[in-house]
């Protein structure tokens, strides 16, 4: 079964061909920042989980229809994901910029938030009417204490904080700075597997079923 991941995050696409499964990628054609506004405008400031979800549908939604359109004979599954870091009741998306970045390390180190990840499943087969099935899953993550100032510096330094929720990787040069995770550790890559396999199965499929590389099952 084709799986067709609605994102062309790196770290997405890592934690998928880990567990077994090879996608293809395309990026969703989706205005985050116009979808949140229009929303909020009209039901008041969503939760962190609101915000998540709604981009994760939103995200798997406009790949599902493409691929419906341009590939007719597709018969697999669509994947959409978000993430947003909360700390102090404060959601934190990507710093993109090096200040950012550094003023948000110097603020949450010592410190724990939550990391908070939407996940929208789309089923897409020839001749079938498409079904979806979503969730969320949060993750804890506490910070050392005693972070320096040469470190966010030269972490900041790296790059690898600016383009991410929250400004921190558990997975790379980030992860050294972090104590402990509490909850599905891949949500705070990511996506959450073990949330991904309830929802691959309540679309009838088997997660096996999605194994196509490594030597895995297909």
């Amino acid at each position: 079964m084709r799986v067709l991941l609605a994102s062309t995050s790196p770290a997405r696409l890592m934690l998928l061909r880990q567990a077994g499964i090879e996608p293809d990628t395309t990026a969703p054609d989706v205005d985050e920042e116009a979808v949140i506004t229009e929303v909020e405008a009209a039901s008041g400031t969503l939760s962190p989980d609101a915000h998540v979800l709604l981009l994760a549908q939103r995200k798997a939604a406009d790949v599902a229809a493409r691929i419906s359109r341009d590939d007719p004979e597709f018969d697999g599954l669509v994947i959409g994901g978000d993430s947003m870091f909360e700390i102090d009741g404060q959601v934190l998306g990507k710093p993109l910029t090096a200040e950012t970045a550094t003023l948000r390390w110097q603020r949450m180190r010592g410190r724990t938030g939550i990391l908070h990840s939407g996940h929208s499943v789309i089923r897409v087969s020839p001749g079938q009417t498409s079904a979806e099935v979503h969730a969320t899953a949060a993750a804890s993550v506490s910070f050392a204490a005693d972070v320096t100032d040469a470190e966010v510096a030269a972490y900041v330094a790296s790059g690898e904080p600016l383009w991410v929720a929250g400004a921190f990787t558990v997975d790379s040069l980030g992860g050294a700075f972090i104590e402990r995770v509490d909850g599905d550790p891949s949500t705070v890559v990511g996506m959450s597997l073990s949330t991904l396999r309830h929802l691959v199965r309540e679309l009838g499929v088997e997660w096996h079923a999605l194994w196509n590389r490594n030597g895995s099952l297909s």
